[in-house]
């Protein structure tokens, strides 16, 4: 299925001006109809798996306890 930029942009959840950069980069292909740019969003799958892949990452990371610090003396 092919959608415009600013579909590309919501589908995503990420600003046109990204799509654009990603576009303009030729980091993804487009098809020009007229004065318009599609964009397959088949392209985008493995975007968004590793877009979700990443989140669980930076969560578990952020979730993770810190471990006690050996080198702690108790002065008391």
């Amino acid at each position: 299925m092919y959608l415009s930029i600013i579909e590309t942009a919501e589908y995503l959840d990420l600003p046109v001006s990204e799509i654009q950069r990603l576009i303009r980069e030729r980091q993804v292909r487009v098809i020009r109809v007229d004065n318009e740019v599609f964009l397959n969003n088949e392209q985008f799958s493995l975007f968004l798996k590793e877009r979700e892949k990443r989140k669980v990452e930076i969560e578990e990371y952020l979730n993770t306890p810190l471990p006690e610090d050996p080198d702690i003396k108790d002065e008391d």
